[in-house]
C-alpha cells in the first residue's frame, strides 16, 4: 500500500530570523517548497539548506495568492500550510503524523491547529489572539486560500477537526516588526476595500479605531494580559485608524 505524502507550503520575504527554526521543526515531511518574494537576507539560503524547494517570484499578488503559488507546488497527498515565523511543536508533529499515516484514520478533509501567538517576546492567552483554532491540514485539492491581499483565509467544504498540540507563532519579535507590519498591514487591508467599492476617511477612522481599542482590551479581555494586552488593543485601534485614513485618501487621489 502506497504511503500517504505530507509536503509543506511557506511563503516568505526577509525570513530568516526564524526560518531555520520553523523548518526543523517540519523535517519529518516529505517534501518542503518556501516561496519567496524578493528576500534580500539569508532566507533563501536557509531554505535550501533545510533541503526545501525554493521558488522565487520578483512580484507580490498578495497573501492569498501567493500561498496558492506554494500549494500548487506541492504534489503530496496532504499539505500543511504555515508561516515562516510559526514552529510546529513536537506534540502537534506528532498529531500531525498519526493523522495521516493511517487511511482509515482521517475523520475529515481538513484538520485545524491550535496557534498560540507571542508579542514582543510575551505569549498571549486573550485579546482575541487565544484560543486561535486556524484550519492549516489539508487534502491536497481540498481547500485553497482567498484571494485576500491580506488577512487571507482557507476556503474549504464541510467541517474541520482538530489537532492536538501548539503551533507556536512568533509574529512580532520587536517594536521595529510592530511599526512595519501596521504600515503593511493597513496600506494591504485600504487597497482590497478600495478595490471592493468601500469608503474611508477620518470620519470613520476615529469611531472604528475606538471600537476596536475596546472590543481588544475589554470585550476580548485584553487587560488580562497586562501591558501586552493594552499594546495589541492599541496596535489594532491604530492599524484600523491608517488603513480607513488611507482609503480616503485613495479616493482622494481618485477624484484629482
Amino acid at each position: 500500500m502506497k504511503e500517504t505524502t505530507l509536503g509543506v507550503a511557506i511563503i516568505t520575504r526577509n525570513a530568516a530570523a526564524r526560518l531555520a527554526e520553523c523548518l526543523a521543526s517540519v523535517a519529518f515531511a516529505d517534501q518542503i517548497v518556501v516561496v519567496d518574494s524578493g528576500s534580500t537576507d539569508a532566507t533563501v539560503d536557509i531554505a535550501r539548506r533545510h533541503g526545501a524547494v525554493v521558488i522565487e517570484h520578483t512580484d507580490w499578488p498578495g497573501f492569498g495568492p501567493q500561498k496558492n503559488r506554494a500549494l500548487d507546488a506541492l504534489g503530496t497527498d496532504w499539505v500543511l500550510s504555515i508561516d515562516a515565523d510559526e514552529i510546529v511543536s513536537p506534540e502537534l508533529a506528532a498529531s500531525i503524523r498519526a493523522t495521516i499515516a493511517t487511511p482509515a484514520a482521517p475523520t475529515a478533509d481538513v484538520y485545524a491547529v491550535d496557534r498560540l501567538s507571542s508579542f514582543c517576546g510575551q505569549w498571549v492567552h486573550h485579546s482575541g489572539w487565544y484560543p486561535d483554532w486556524i484550519p492549516r491540514l489539508f487534502r491536497r485539492g481540498s481547500a485553497r486560500f482567498s484571494d485576500d491581499l491580506v488577512h487571507e483565509r482557507l476556503v474549504f467544504d464541510g467541517p474541520s477537526a482538530r489537532l492536538a498540540g501548539k503551533l507556536l507563532h512568533h509574529s512580532y519579535e520587536d517594536f521595529e516588526s510592530v511599526l512595519r507590519k501596521l504600515d503593511a498591514y493597513s496600506t494591504a487591508g485600504a487597497q482590497q476595500r478600495y478595490a471592493a467599492g468601500k469608503r474611508g476617511g477620518l470620519a470613520k477612522a476615529v469611531p472604528r479605531a475606538a471600537w476596536a481599542f475596546v472590543r481588544t482590551y475589554l470585550l476580548r479581555r485584553g487587560f488580562l494580559d497586562g501591558r501586552t494586552g493594552f499594546m495589541i488593543a492599541l496596535f489594532n485601534a491604530q492599524t484600523v485608524y491608517y488603513r480607513f485614513l488611507k482609503l480616503g485618501h485613495l479616493h482622494d487621489a481618485q477624484r484629482r
